[in-house]
């Protein structure tokens, strides 16, 4: 299995309006254009961040729009999900603390040109509902699934699921992990999804052990296994996967086995048995520096790429994956 790299380019150069942008997404139209969106500000968690989205079409990135921002309010973690190609979803946190935050969503019916007004996804929800940082899946049966996670005293992970089109969700409990009394934020959080051949659901997860951890479901996410760990290493940085049309998982993180370790290299990793075993397929970036935070995107055989460079640009990878 390979990676070959057919597009590299940044989304935005510069722009005057936000010094550092971090947790980028990325969702595809269904008709050749992509979309990225990412928070952005003075810094994150800063009352500026706001939520800025770009289109890049015949090879070009439109200059960054504002979706949504409130002075005095920060926003966060945006997530772009369409289940058909056509419908887009834009999901962001809003709240002055993450455990305070709320989820918002954002609907678009002609492939990202216009957008609906920003509604609460669960109305009188404070913690955080739906995707907190990676896209939902759809389930071989049509259900919607959404990687959720809380960071109070500890990070809790869960799923999220709808089967009315995202109209309505129902979470499911946490996701058993050993919590550590001798600090607080010990946990797991911003779970990334996959559904195997045998209707199995599975999540990989961030943790601050060193490594990431895996939970199963055999109920279409409504109830998890404890957590195990995975020979895989974690720098407590966001990580994000998908499958392509071939079957085989393509993973974006850090190969950095320590707690809040540096967030360099970045590479993909690919596996064709379903999570158990994995093989390098392509190194992203390694020099020093921040590479953080990957979102990936399966559209038939290729994956489409974005993450952050070194908090103030959003980097762009286009790969075909070849067996």
């Amino acid at each position: 299995m390979i990676a070959e790299l057919i597009d590299k380019e940044f989304v935005f150069d510069s722009d005057p309006r936000f010094a550092s942008c971090h947790a980028s997404t990325v969702a595809a139209t269904g008709d050749g254009a992509v979309l990225s969106a990412w928070f952005g500000g003075s810094e994150e968690g800063a009352e500026d961040v706001g939520i800025w989205l770009s289109r890049r079409e015949n090879g070009s990135w439109s200059a960054p729009l504002c979706m949504a921002g409130e002075p005095g309010l920060p926003h966060w973690n945006p997530v772009l999900f369409s289940a058909d190609g056509k419908t887009i979803f834009l999901y962001y946190k809003i709240g002055k603390t993450i455990p305070e935050w709320r989820t918002l969503v954002r609907r678009s019916e002609d492939r990202g040109i216009t957008w609906s007004e920003a509604r609460e996804l669960v109305p009188g929800d404070v913690g955080g509902r739906g995707p907190v940082k990676n896209k939902p899946i759809v389930l071989s049966s049509g259900a919607w699934l959404a990687p959720a996670s809380v960071e109070g005293k500890y990070w809790d992970a869960f799923a999220d699921r709808s089967v009315d089109g995202g109209r309505t969700w129902r979470a499911s409990p946490l996701v058993a992990f050993a919590h550590d009394d001798s600090y607080e934020g010990t946990g797991l959080i911003q779970p990334t999804l996959w559904e195997s051949a045998d209707r199995g659901v599975h999540m990989l997860l961030r943790s601050r052990t060193g490594q990431i951890w895996r939970s199963d479901s055999s109920d279409e996410g409504a109830s998890w296994s404890p957590a195990y760990p995975t020979y895989l290493p974690n720098n407590s940085s966001g990580i994000d996967l998908d499958r392509t049309k071939t079957g085989i998982l393509v993973l974006a993180y850090n190969p950095v086995g320590m707690p809040k370790g540096p967030r360099t290299p970045l590479v993909l990793g690919l596996s064709a048995d379903d999570g158990e075993t994995w093989k390098q397929g392509a190194v992203v970036e390694i020099e020093a520096g921040e590479f953080s935070y990957p979102a990936v995107l399966a559209e038939g055989n290729e994956i489409h790429l974005v993450y952050t460079w070194n908090r103030k640009r959003v980097a762009y990878r286009r790969y075909r994956i070849e067996a």
